[in-house]
């Protein structure tokens, strides 16, 4: 049987399969259970059903993912905080840049549909649902979104891509795997949002660079991530936009995801260009 202190020597894509496997197998039941208990009293191909059992169960997979990090990082690395390792960590410093990415994200989103009302390519409309309704389930979904997966990504991943490999490659790799992980649908569904894969290894670029830029702590990625989702689910939830057709889907983005066209990947150019030269250092107290 493998002895777990010792995976930290293996190349790192054995210890992240390692990893997965493990977080796999404590899913398992809990997934089963979900499937046994909604099966029985739903029908699983009703589109409300199927939104609440994905909610149910990717929120099971994010809550294990987080309980297992500190098991992990006492069984492999003897390391008694892999949080703060990996720059979760609860300080002035990282709540300020967690707040100053929120203001970049949210304030990219829209700057994008803007430019595109500017253009004529849509136009706006009264939100469906009221407006603060709108932002607090979209607060609540942007942060969760934001958080679960930056420490996955921008955490774990890249922690251990860059104990093997060079900042360059790692931000390569981690961009990659961030951006192909979205992927992981029936290869119909695949084809049809591939165009949205350049805009994602864009933004995993970019949310790279900006933990870099800022002590490797984390609170400026989850932000700008957290932003980017949170004005995003108030556009689209709200039904705040539509499009005029007046010009194609590359340019405006494929399937409504503004970050899948054209413009939206100059944007994220100029926002990769803004993380780089951005004064990342926030003075403490």
């Amino acid at each position: 049987m493998l002895n777990l202190s010792q995976i930290k020597n293996y190349p790192a894509p054995v210890r992240m399969i390692s990893f997965l496997l493990v977080l796999i197998l404590l899913w398992s039941p809990g997934l089963g259970l979900i499937y046994l208990v909604m099966g029985n009293t739903q029908n699983l191909e009703d589109p409300g059903t199927k939104n609440l059992l994905s909610i149910l169960t990717m929120g099971l997979l994010a809550i294990e993912f987080i309980a297992l990090l500190p098991w992990w990082g006492r069984k492999v690395y003897q390391h008694p905080n892999l949080y703060s390792r990996y720059g979760l960590v609860f300080s002035r410093q990282n709540g300020l840049l967690l707040l100053k990415g929120l203001a970049i994200g949210s304030c990219f989103a829209f700057a994008l549909f803007i430019t595109q009302g500017l253009f004529g390519w849509l136009t706006w409309q009264n939100p469906r649902l009221p407006i603060i309704q709108l932002i607090l389930e979209g607060s609540a979904t942007a942060l969760g979104t934001a958080l679960a997966e930056e420490l996955l990504f921008r955490g774990w991943m890249l922690d251990e891509l860059e104990q093997d490999y060079s900042p360059k490659n790692s931000l390569i790799v981690g961009a990659g795997l961030f951006a192909a992980l979205h992927f992981l649908k029936p290869i119909q569904a695949m084809i049809e949002s591939f165009p949205q894969f350049p805009g994602l290894y864009l933004l995993g670029t970019a949310v790279i660079i900006a933990k870099r830029q800022n002590q490797n702590l984390l609170g400026m990625s989850i932000g700008l991530h957290a932003g980017m989702v949170w004005a995003y689910y108030i556009i689209n939830v709200g039904q705040m936009v539509k499009y005029s057709g007046q010009v194609s889907d590359w340019i405006t983005g494929i399937n409504g995801n503004p970050l899948s066209g054209l413009l939206g990947l100059i944007f994220l150019g100029i926002l990769i260009i803004l993380m780089s030269n951005l004064p990342g250092k926030v003075d403490s107290p």
